[in-house]
């Protein structure tokens, strides 16, 4: 039975002046009526966008009406219960300096993490004390400035951190004392993306920056980045510039240096493209150089590491001095080279792992098996190696000269279940112990440490909050055969008292179905707060594994990208019909819902299969494929979508672009679309040209299939205070679960 809404009919549209604008590009007649909605400041717009907010507060004061006021789908009720699966908090895997350790965590009540550091106490020998060391709160009560990143320098004793305000991503970097808390440098701007390579002793460090606006072109500001070496304490004008002149406008850098100060690797990446460039420069080439005193140095000769190689790398100078490579070339699901830093070119690399036929190779760590080492460590005897199978993550256990696997269970390292782990950490000194964090479905995420002497783990923190009850649920992998015959998956997480015996529905249920599909973006098993409070009411969620993403490989993420990239659309049709043919939902209780890249993916299935959803959930949305390079960082996507000034690649775009695909007279699925103001890298102009779009088009009631617009001010694409994270997952659940007839009566949390 098709599910009513519970909230009562909004007015009509407000109106949209649809232009008569047909443009020929490259031959081809593209229309583009509400091109005037680009202009945020319009008046035009901000009418319009008015006049949208209007209507969504309609909408949500109607639901709000038809809504019992202890019903678990009530905004006080769902913010509560969100609130309390939230409520355990967050901890990260400590990074060493010495004596000290830094890692991020948060309370279930506060904002944002902080950046916490663990020393020794000075009052007390051989206790030690832990204090904040950056709290965004503190920098603005706000919340609307967030802590990007952060690098202490090689002794512990400085950091270098980058803050930005209101959602705009526009990191500026400072340096801070560790032990005072006192600044030391900064602020100095341009450093969005940028990482920080310290010099040993902490005099000075590399890091990425923008040219100054007033030396590029207008439109090119967010681009032109060169690598540079700053002196701590110096004004940023006068740093010395090591790298990137007269390369591609749109190259992203990586910087790092070794422990010694002697081996510097640069590395760049046309915008997102997976083909990445490595370099390296010994520091010491010729006796001359001291590494403690860079700033006398001119910059330094590069020699080439994998150059024009149409594959991704990255590069690393162990302790034991040798480079590794873990590269995807010629093994898309990755491998791990060695060679000399002397000799570092392609031809003499070793491989040390070989890909393996299934499994993506994720990271590697080499540690002792014996006690940790002291100052300057020694030769590592193990080698830890984190693979992901069908997006399931195992941690095994090599030989760090031969690579070999260990015999028997030497050679796994027990994990806590079927789920995720993120990053393998050593002492920058070596050391048997790693760190890294777990989840799943239903676990927070948790810091574990590994003793290689046992390859026996142990929780080495916990989230600091309380941890929620949460539901009993099941978590199954569905396969099924897209489009073209390629198999794809997806875990599905239901209630368990919802199926049978052998895992099946017992009933259809309103199902929400989530997709990325991009980027090489992989989506692993992890801990979800709007996943647990939608199984929780009696709904399915479920999480596709599409083609562009990095669940099986480079190669799976190449079939999903430019040409290939509707691939990645009917990965996400057939997992759709999958779950109506399986008993799971059915069309009128199924919702899509996807952000940014995936806010393309739900805005292609709507204008793609309407028949196959009751409602969409679009954030921050790439909609207008033909125009989408011209704003924000766009022009850095091309590798990854086309460039529609190249005639073939605009007729990729043009093929799937959802702006373009609307017919009218169509009755298209409820949708809600949530924007942010602060948003640098997709505009918001996508949401509002393709709401337009469809306002005008659908035969759709707006009682029973509404497109709506949620706009908010002072957030942008990434990070976002706690309150506003939850706020946002409540409007978009009580939207999905009002259109798809999820009534949550059944709850039931003891």
């Amino acid at each position: 039975m098709t599910p009513v809404p519970a909230a009562r009919p909004i007015p009509t549209y407000p109106p949209a002046r649809r232009d008569d604008l047909v443009e020929d590009l490259h031959g081809r007649p593209v229309a583009d009526p509400y091109r005037w909605l680009e202009d945020v400041e319009a008046p035009e717009t901000v009418a319009w966008s008015t006049a949208q907010d209007s209507l969504y507060g309609t909408f949500r004061d109607r639901l709000a009406a038809a809504t019992a006021e202890d019903g678990p789908w009530s905004t006080p009720v769902l913010t509560a219960r969100l609130q309390a699966l939230l409520g355990a908090g967050f901890v990260g895997a400590p990074a060493w300096r010495g004596d000290r350790r830094f890692f991020m965590r948060r309370t279930g009540d506060q904002e944002h993490a902080v950046l916490v550091v663990v020393e020794p106490d000075p009052h007390e020998p051989g206790a030690v004390r832990e204090r904040v060391l950056l709290d965004p709160v503190d920098l603005d009560p706000a919340g609307t400035t967030t802590l990007d990143a952060w690098q202490p320098s090689k002794e512990g004793h400085l950091l270098a951190y980058q803050v930005s305000a209101g959602g705009t991503e526009e990191s500026v970097l400072h340096v801070l004392d560790v032990a005072t808390g006192e600044l030391v440098d900064g602020p100095i701007d341009r450093a969005r993306y940028s990482p920080v390579a310290w010099v040993p002793g902490g005099e000075a460090f590399y890091y990425v920056r923008r040219l100054p606006p007033e030396d590029v072109a207008a439109d090119e500001r967010q681009y032109h980045r060169r690598v540079w070496l700053h002196r701590v304490g110096t004004d940023p004008d006068q740093d010395v510039e090591i790298f990137g002149a007269g390369m591609d406008m749109t190259n992203y850098y990586g910087v790092a240096l070794t422990r010694d100060g002697r081996w510097l690797t640069v590395s760049a990446s046309a915008g997102t493209a997976p083909r990445t460039d490595v370099w390296i420069a010994d520091l010491t080439a010729g006796g001359t150089q001291d590494p403690r005193s860079p700033l006398a140095l001119e910059a330094p000769r590069f020699t080439e590491v994998v150059v024009g190689v149409d594959a991704g790398t990255h590069a690393w100078v162990g302790r034991d001095g040798r480079l590794y490579l873990h590269t995807d070339l010629d093994a898309p699901r990755g491998r791990l080279a060695v060679t000399d830093p002397t000799s570092p070119g392609v031809a003499h690399w070793r491989t040390l792992l070989a890909e393996d036929p299934v499994a993506v190779l994720e990271d590697v760590a080499f540690t002792d098996a014996g006690d940790d080492a002291g100052p300057g460590g020694h030769d590592p005897e193990l080698l830890l190696v984190s693979r992901r199978r069908h997006t399931v993550s195992e941690v095994t256990v090599h030989d760090p000269r031969t690579g070999e696997q260990l015999p028997g269970e030497a050679g796994h390292v027990r994990l806590p279940g079927l789920g995720s782990v993120s990053g393998l950490v050593t002492r920058p000194e070596g050391g048997r112990h790693v760190w890294f964090s777990y989840t799943d479905h239903t676990t927070v995420s948790t810091v574990h440490v590994l003793d290689a002497a046992t390859l026996t783990t142990t929780v080495w923190a916990a989230p600091p909050g309380a941890l929620a009850d949460v539901p009993d649920v099941r978590v199954h992998q569905l396969e099924t055969t897209s489009k073209d015959g390629t198999t794809v998956r997806a875990f599905v997480v239901a209630r368990a008292d919802t199926l049978d015996a052998d895992g099946r529905p017992l009933a259809e249920a309103p199902t929400i179905l989530y997709g990325y599909g991009g980027f090489q973006v992989s989506l692993d098993p992890a801990y979800s707060a709007a996943t647990l409070a939608w199984v929780e009411a009696g709904g399915v969620y479920v999480v596709a594994q599409l083609r562009g993403g990095g669940e099986e490989g480079e190669e799976w993420h190449r079939a999903g990208r430019r040409g290939d990239k509707q691939n990645v659309f009917d990965d996400f049709h057939a997992i759709a019909e999958q779950l109506v043919a399986d008993g799971w939902t059915s069309p009128d209780r199924l919702a899509c819902w996807g952000g940014s890249n995936g806010g393309l993916l739900v805005g292609a299935a709507l204008t793609q299969r309407p028949d196959l959803f009751a409602a969409v959930v679009c954030s921050a949305p790439l909609l207008d494929m033909v125009r989408y390079q011209r704003f924000g960082l766009g022009v850095t996507w091309t590798d990854e979508y086309g460039d529609a000034d190249v005639p073939r690649e605009l007729d990729w775009l043009l093929g799937y672009s959802p702006y373009h695909r609307v017919v009218e007279g169509t009755e298209y699925p409820a949708t809600l679309f949530t924007v942010f103001e602060g948003d640098t890298r997709v505009d918001p102009l996508h949401a509002r040209k393709l709401a337009a779009a469809l306002q005008a088009a659908t035969s759709g009631s707006p009682a029973l299939r509404p497109v709506l617009v949620r706009r908010e001010t002072g957030v942008g694409h990434g990070g976002r205070a706690l309150s506003r994270t939850v706020a946002l997952t409540v409007e978009q659940l009580q939207f999905v679960a009002d259109r798809t007839g999820l009534t949550g009566k059944e709850v039931d949390r003891g």
